[in-house]
């Protein structure tokens, strides 16, 4: 519930949005990189990111999200990244981060079983299907 993707397609694509004090901020895309986008996909439930670039699902509005994220990649949550310790005044106006994740059922499946539902699970990891 503290953040989340607007104006895309689906759950897993949109514009970056970042709740604080009961009050959304848009998140600039100088304030965030890959290995934050694939904390925020796998925190929404969606697969790994496929596309980030600035203003792709509309500009930012305010007020702007004032901090950098600093993930490792292993977090669990976006607001479990570090976070730059100041506010930041240097987003560029309109350049709002857009990201589309994988949706979940492009990089898992079931196969060989006698439904969808069942079979051996696979997981696609670096282009190639793994079990």
């Amino acid at each position: 519930d503290s953040v989340r993707l607007v104006n895309g397609t689906n759950w897993c694509s949109g514009r970056l949005e970042v709740k604080l004090d009961q009050s959304w901020s848009s998140v600039g895309e100088d304030a965030f990189d890959q290995q934050d986008a694939e904390v925020l996909c796998r925190e929404l439930g969606c697969g790994p990111p496929s596309v980030l670039q600035g203003a792709l699902y509309g500009e930012t509005e305010a007020p702007p999200w004032s901090k950098e994220f600093q993930c490792e990649g292993n977090e669990a949550a976006l607001l479990d990244c570090r976070s730059s310790g100041s506010d930041r005044s240097t987003s560029s106006p309109g350049k709002a981060v857009g990201l589309t994740c994988s949706e979940p059922d492009d990089w898992i499946r079931l196969v060989g079983g006698d439904s969808r539902c069942s079979g051996r699970l696979e997981m696609k990891h670096r282009h190639e299907w793994k079990p």
